[in-house]
């Protein structure tokens, strides 16, 4: 009889116990990809374990050190969703026809990003970039940047020598004195400045219609069918930064450490940003009004930016359709 019992709790021990590793295996697997932009509250969230805590779902982490292999992976609907990422990438991908949204702007460049020239080189304002050196990652926000000062200043963008390469290779290229100037962001816009590099403009300099922004774009047709996992994402999302506006140091020092960089490089790129919440993204200065707000104006602006230096072939025909700001009001809620 004693032995009947405990065969029959085994048993429903057993059946309980798959049932949880069923219920477990029921649960959608999400990707989230980022870019190591360095000082970041989206690193927060990654080195708490937010996104693990609060999204009901299997959740894994993946780098990505392109956009191009970031946007094929969400249009297959093997990424999720995709943060860290610049404005020119995510527009080429919208020309292409990609199903892709912002549903999320992180932050806006401020004194993160901009144009170091090399002292003695004779460079004292935009227009003196003309026939010179400018080292650039082509196709990124960089291109973006330096077309948009160029117009400014009333400068081709073709008038100026732009040498292709990565942000670790203008530290050389700066050293053995290969280029004039470089246009990039942070930690190499910073590491410029120690090197005795002088900043000729910021991103600070551009207008929010016309800005750098670092953005989590995802799949229009995985979060309109997943609108509860989107809205948790975000809110992990926002929990980052809420934490880092309440405990500056604590969040410095866990961003220093997912970014792989000091504190005191982490408090330096943390101070170039603009960080947005998700209340802020209803903000007609982010998110809020579609292609009226700060954040649609850009994608009109990059588009028109990409068309003339021949990055896109077609314009960005509806700038309004991929900015997305619901999910983050729900999340604020």
């Amino acid at each position: 009889m004693v032995l009947r019992i405990l065969r029959a709790a085994l048993l429903g021990a057993t059946s309980l116990g798959l049932g949880a590793g069923a219920a477990l295996a029921a649960k959608p697997d999400v990707v989230i990809g980022y870019e190591n932009n360095g000082a970041d509250p989206y690193m927060v969230s990654q080195g708490q374990g937010l996104f693990q805590k609060d999204l009901d779902a299997n959740v894994t982490l993946k780098y990505f050190d392109s956009g191009p292999a970031a946007m094929s992976a969400l249009a297959s609907n093997s990424l999720q969703f995709m943060c860290g990422l610049g404005v020119p990438p995510f527009v080429a991908a919208l020309t292409q026809g990609l199903p892709l949204a912002i549903i999320y702007n992180q932050e806006r460049y401020t004194s993160a990003a901009g144009i170091a020239v090399r002292p003695g080189a004779g460079i004292n304002a935009i227009a003196d970039l003309k026939g010179r050196k400018i080292a650039i990652v082509q196709g990124s926000q960089a291109s973006f940047e330096l077309a948009t000062f160029l117009a400014q200043a009333g400068i081709p963008f073709n008038a100026v020598h732009q040498i292709n390469m990565s942000p670790p290779e203008m530290r050389v290229a700066y050293t053995t004195k290969a280029i004039d100037a470089a246009i990039v962001w942070d930690p190499v816009f910073d590491a410029l400045q120690a090197q005795g590099a002088k900043v000729l403009k910021t991103d600070a300099d551009l207008p929010r219609g016309a800005s750098s922004y670092n953005i989590c774009i995802a799949n229009t047709n995985w979060v309109k069918a997943h609108p509860e996992l989107t809205v948790q994402f975000i809110k992990a999302l926002d929990e980052g930064v809420t934490y880092t506006k309440q405990n500056p140091q604590q969040a410095l020092a866990i961003m220093a450490k997912q970014a792989g960089i000091d504190d005191k490089t982490a408090a330096a790129e943390l101070k170039g940003y603009e960080i947005f919440s998700a209340k802020d993204q209803g903000s007609a200065d982010v998110m809020g009004g579609g292609a009226s707000s700060a954040t649609g104006k850009t994608l009109a602006a990059t588009s028109d930016v990409l068309m003339k230096i021949g990055r896109i072939m077609t314009p960005l025909k509806d700038p309004g359709a991929a900015v997305d700001a619901s999910f983050a009001a729900k999340a604020a809620q």
